[in-house]
C-alpha cells in the first residue's frame, strides 16, 4: 500500500531532507510554482519523478541551487553572461541553460548535453537544498500536462499516495513558471516565456535575446508537449462568445498568479468548457497568453 502524503510545515525541512536522502519524493514551494524534487546525483529517485508525473523521459528537468557555489558541480564552460544574469536575477524566476557537467546523470536533461539551472526565491526551497547538501532537480509538481500546482493542496490532489511529502509554503507568488534562457551559444536565446519579462533580461544583457528555433526549445523544460491543460476544454475570446450546450465557466479576470488555480477549480466543479475573455491587459502579457494558448491547444 502506498504511503500517505505528508503535508509538512516550513519548520520540518530537516524531515523533508531525510525523506529525499532516503530516495523518497518531496514537493516544495517556490515563488513560481511548486516543484517535485529529488537529489540531482540520485538517478533512481529522479526516475521516480518521471513515473509519478507521467512525464516523458526526454523532457529535461530544472536543477535548483541554493548558492552559486553549487554551479561548478553541475555545469561547465560557464560564460560571463551567466554571472551577469545571476547577479541581477538570482534568486528569482529565471532559468539559465548551460553545458552540463559530466558528473550529472543523463536522466536530468533527457539525454541532452545541457542543463537548466535556477536559484528559487523562496526561503523554504533554498533551505531544503542546503539541508540535502546538493542541488535538487524539480519539474512542476503536477501530473504531466495538467495545470501546475500553486499550493500544497494542489500537490496533494495530484499525488496522494504517489509521493512522500509536500512542504506547505503558502500560495506561489508568481503562479507561473520561470523564464528560460539558453547561454550555450554565443547569443543568448529565449527558450520559454515566464515570470520574468524578456525586456528585463535584455536590459541587463545589453543586447536582444535571439529567437529560439524548434530545435533550440528542446533544451527547455515545458516546451515539447501539451501543458497546463485542465480536463475541461478551453476557448479563448476577445469579443462575443459563441453559444454552447456544454456546462461552461466564463473567466474574465485571469492573471498569471491565479491562472492555474482557476483551471483546477473548473475541473473540481465539473465544468465541461472554460471560456476565457482575453482583456487588453491579458493580451499584453506574453507569458500568460503563452500558457493560455498551450492549455487551449488540442
Amino acid at each position: 500500500m502506498d504511503p500517505q502524503l505528508n503535508i509538512l510545515q516550513p519548520d520540518q525541512i530537516s524531515l523533508a531532507a531525510e525523506f529525499l536522502l532516503e530516495g523518497e519524493l518531496v514537493a516544495f514551494p517556490t515563488e513560481t510554482v511548486y516543484g517535485l524534487g529529488a537529489p540531482i546525483f540520485n538517478p533512481s529517485s529522479i526516475a521516480k519523478i518521471y513515473l509519478a508525473k507521467g512525464r516523458p523521459s526526454d523532457n529535461p528537468l530544472i536543477a535548483h541551487i541554493a548558492s552559486l557555489d553549487q554551479i561548478e558541480q553541475i555545469a561547465c564552460d560557464i560564460p560571463d553572461n551567466f554571472y551577469l544574469l545571476a547577479k541581477a536575477f538570482f534568486p528569482g524566476p529565471l532559468t539559465l541553460v548551460l553545458k552540463k557537467h559530466p558528473s550529472v546523470p543523463p536522466i536530468v536533461s533527457g539525454g541532452l548535453d545541457t542543463i537548466a539551472i535556477r536559484m528559487p526565491d523562496h526561503p523554504v526551497a533554498r533551505q531544503l537544498i542546503l539541508a540535502v547538501g546538493q542541488p535538487l532537480v524539480a519539474p512542476s509538481a503536477n501530473l504531466s500536462g495538467k495545470p501546475s500546482s500553486t499550493s500544497a493542496q494542489h500537490v496533494a490532489a495530484d499525488f496522494e499516495g504517489k509521493i512522500r511529502a509536500v512542504i506547505d509554503g503558502g500560495s506561489s507568488h508568481y503562479g507561473i513558471e520561470s523564464t528560460v534562457v539558453s547561454l550555450v551559444s554565443s547569443e543568448p536565446c529565449l527558450l520559454r516565456l515566464g515570470a520574468l519579462s524578456k525586456e528585463e533580461i535584455e536590459k541587463v544583457l545589453g543586447q536582444p535575446l535571439s529567437e529560439a528555433t524548434p530545435q533550440d526549445k528542446l533544451a527547455s523544460p515545458g516546451t515539447r508537449y501539451r501543458h497546463y491543460a485542465p480536463k475541461a476544454s478551453i476557448q479563448l475570446y476577445t469579443a462575443e462568445m459563441a453559444p454552447t450546450k456544454l456546462r461552461r465557466l466564463i473567466l474574465q479576470e485571469v492573471t498569471s498568479s491565479n491562472l492555474y488555480a482557476l483551471l483546477r477549480k473548473a475541473d473540481e466543479e465539473g465544468y465541461e468548457e472554460i471560456a476565457i475573455l482575453c482583456t487588453p491587459a491579458m493580451l499584453q502579457n506574453p507569458a500568460l497568453m503563452d500558457r493560455l494558448h498551450k492549455a487551449a491547444s488540442k
